[in-house]
């Protein structure tokens, strides 16, 4: 395993990958504090592509001025010691001046998309997303990269700005990961203190809640809606920030649920930590059968 800083050695090192070797790669972008969450998605990544590249790098772009860009957990050696045991062949760990030289000016914005939930609570945010995932995909060039469904917005966007501007890498989602307890793995989980990590499992319980719901035969998004608000509400520690019933798609808001595929999410604060988490209703399969997941 190579750990390379330049993004010129990087673009060199992928370039001979596809041209001269004609190997499939695979990338699997993180910002580090790696968890069980990454490694299912480098597990994929080993297990479909002939070279697996793990980038680690904190992006600056899409921290808004009150959030966390300067204590986010750094770890590289750690990053790397747990990565040796996936036969990971390179780690992609730039410094802010390779992915953004003096002078850099230009930005990706993926219309829509960017400006709801997420984007309409950390404005700017997507627009960092989309910047930096638009320049390591032309950096590495990968035939596929890996996104997990915790940040289901985040894999809509970069799904839409590979369509977009016509990059040829395919985006694969995998699956939340989650603790026995039914939290979603975060890097911000180890903000929480100990007290808050407990309460924060009302974010799963209250998606479940609404699942139930819809199997049970719901089908108005305000009723779905204020189901998880009420879970949430019982916990003391839980402050809701938003909670959305919306295509699966498009973001576009749901009040009545018909046969399309629906993203339940929401942000919940515990103290200065804020956690996402979401779920997907009558997800499709197999060209055409549905069922709620």
């Amino acid at each position: 395993m190579e750990i390379i800083n330049r993004r010129q050695r990087m673009s060199s090192v992928a370039r001979k990958v596809r041209r001269d070797q004609d190997q499939t790669i695979g990338l699997v972008p993180t910002m580090g504090a790696l968890h069980e969450g990454h490694l299912s998605l480098v597990r994929e990544a080993r297990r479909m592509c002939d070279v697996v590249v793990v980038t680690v790098f904190v992006n600056p772009t899409q921290f808004g001025l009150d959030e966390d860009f300067a204590h986010y957990p750094r770890d590289l050696t750690k990053d790397a010691a747990r990565l040796t045991d996936y036969n990971v062949d390179y780690i992609f760990a730039p410094s802010i001046e390779e992915v953004y030289p003096k002078d850099f000016a230009t930005y990706v914005t993926v219309g829509g998309l960017s400006e709801q939930l997420e984007g309409a609570a950390r404005p700017g945010h997507f627009r960092g997303v989309a910047t930096v995932v638009a320049v390591l995909l032309n950096i590495v060039r990968p035939d596929f990269a890996f996104f997990g469904q915790k940040d289901a917005q985040q894999t809509l966007i970069v799904k839409r700005l590979v369509r977009d501007l016509a990059f040829e890498t395919e985006i694969v989602v995998l699956p939340t990961i989650r603790e026995e307890s039914g939290l979603a793995l975060s890097s911000r989980n180890a903000y929480l203190s100990e007290e808050e990590k407990r309460a924060a499992v009302i974010l799963s319980h209250a998606l479940t809640r609404a699942k139930e719901a819809y199997k049970a035969g719901e089908r108005s998004g305000s009723r779905l809606v204020e189901t998880v608000r009420a879970t949430v509400a019982g916990e003391p520690l839980a402050r809701l920030d938003y909670v959305s019933v919306t295509d699966a798609d498009t973001l576009e808001n749901l009040e009545k649920l018909d046969d399309r595929t629906v993203l339940i999410a929401l942000a919940v604060n515990f103290g200065k930590t804020r956690l996402i988490d979401n779920i997907v209703l009558n997800r499709k399969k197999n060209g055409g059968s549905a069922a709620a997941s």
